[in-house]
């Protein structure tokens, strides 16, 4: 993710939640983002480029993380990275790398104090004047382990809620066309298609003939 790119590949989500705004699971507290959740971010991004595989994203996953986690810092400058906290009940979720319960400092790591989601947007800039100010929704994802208590619908809301106060007219987001899940989840959110991206291969079909 090299300075969170205009494409769709980074801006989706994998299979998010059905919970509505407002409404996050039990446990879970959802707040700006600082530097010491930096390297947590970047291991949910690598999960949620990883889930886009099977969507036909060309994004790749491990490869990009440093990119993600400097993206993820300069968010936090920005005040555009919002995470969800809650008790790290599933040790083989994404986020957790190493499986184990410490901090990486000997000091067992507190119950509260795991990334279980998070949400990056910012106000868009560009060469071309717009007859509106929109706002981006970069990334969303939430640990698989947390979907379908309103976890997701929380975090969106307060991309939302930043992005208004920065004064934006309208919000824009990408999902990968064959991820259905997502689609109905926007949908559920007020999102409307705007504009559609079209792909060709050019070379790989196997057919020599017309």
């Amino acid at each position: 993710m090299p300075a969170d790119p205009p494409n769709a590949d980074t801006r989706d989500l994998d299979r998010l939640d059905g919970g509505e705004s407002g409404s996050a699971g039990d446990g879970v507290t959802v707040e700006s983002g600082t530097m010491d959740d930096v390297d947590a971010v970047a291991d949910l991004w690598v999960a949620l480029a990883d889930g886009q595989r099977s969507y036909g994203t060309h994004l790749a996953a491990a490869e990009n993380r440093p990119d993600a986690a400097d993206a993820a810092a300069r968010a936090v400058v920005t005040d555009g990275l919002v995470v969800a906290r809650g008790p790290d009940s599933d040790e083989s979720d994404p986020g957790d790398t190493d499986g184990s319960d410490s901090d990486g400092t000997g000091s067992p790591r507190s119950e509260s104090d795991a990334i279980v989601g998070f949400v990056t947007f910012g106000v868009e800039s560009g060469r071309y004047d717009l007859d509106v100010t929109r706002g981006v929704v970069y990334n969303l994802f939430v640990r698989e382990h947390y979907r379908g208590v309103g976890v997701g619908s929380q975090l969106l809301a307060t991309a939302e809620s930043s992005l208004g106060d920065a004064g934006v007219d309208v919000i824009s987001l990408e999902v990968m066309a064959d991820n259905a899940d997502a689609k109905r989840f926007y949908d559920r959110h007020g999102y409307e298609p705007h504009r559609v991206e079209l792909e060709k291969p050019i070379r790989g079909d196997g057919s020599d003939t017309d």
